[in-house]
Order: C-alpha cells, then structure tokens, then sequence
C-alpha cells in the first residue's frame, strides 16, 4: 500500500496546465516542518515535497491556493532521479494527491481578493435554536 499523509505550506503559487487531451494539471510544493528542532540554532528543517493535482482537485487548488498557504494533502508517493543544471544527480520525492484540504482560515490570507474559502450559506426557513437561561442561583441546570 501506498499512502502519505502530509501537511505543510504552499513553496510557490500553485501552477494550472493541461495535458494535450485537455486534462487539467496543478502543480504545487509543499514544505513539511519537521518536529525536532536543530541543536545548533533552534531552528526546524522542513522537507519539501512537489504536489500534483488532476483534473478538478487540480482546478480547485489553483483556483483558491496560493503561496503561504497551510494544506493536508493524501496521496500516492514518488521517488524520482534527475540530474539538475550543473549535472549534479538529485532525487526528489513525488506525490499525486487523491485529496487535498486548504487549513488556512479564511481572512487569515493576505490578498484582499476572494479567498475562495467559503461556509455553506445558512437555509432560508432555518432558525438558530434559542440559548437556555437559567438563574444563577448557585444551583447548576443538569
């Protein structure tokens, strides 16, 4: 089985492609904190890990977010080999997320745009129930 569970913050504004059948593609990078700190400075090391979203998760991303933000993301993962621009070999570590949840709060964001974080509106004929109140009289209502 191969399953990652990973939280983390956007590196980079995700990026929206399409393969040439039309498929959209979104493409983002994650920095996953450690929880041990470093001994030498106090600092945490954080991993890094590059996201691929298709189809409409792929759309959703893109389109709500950006840099910054804090995501869960689940899927599949990669280990891939390359060798950079100086022909140094590397290897980077792949996830084709199945699903991916955006823990920024709304508001929290720093473009006065539409976040894209939006509640479920309330029902039209739906009432809050009203609070109970009851005298404070030192005696407790359970």
């Amino acid at each position: 089985m191969n399953k990652v569970y990973l939280i983390g913050n956007l590196t980079r504004d995700p990026e929206l492609t399409e393969t040439s059948a039309g498929t959209p593609i979104c493409r983002f990078s994650i920095a996953v904190n450690r929880r041990a700190r470093n001994n030498a400075d106090g600092e945490r090391k954080a991993d890094f890990y590059r996201i691929t979203a298709w189809r409409q998760l792929g759309e959703t991303v893109a389109r709500y977010a950006k840099k910054g933000n804090k995501v869960a993301v689940i899927g599949d993962i990669e280990l891939n080999s390359y060798t950079d621009k100086e022909g140094v070999e590397r290897t980077s570590v792949d996830v084709t997320a199945s699903d991916v949840e955006f823990l920024t709060p709304r508001g929290a964001s720093e473009d006065t745009g539409d976040s894209g974080y939006s509640a479920p509106a309330p029902s039209a004929g739906r009432k809050k129930p009203a609070l109970q109140s009851f005298d404070d009289d030192g005696d407790i209502p359970f």
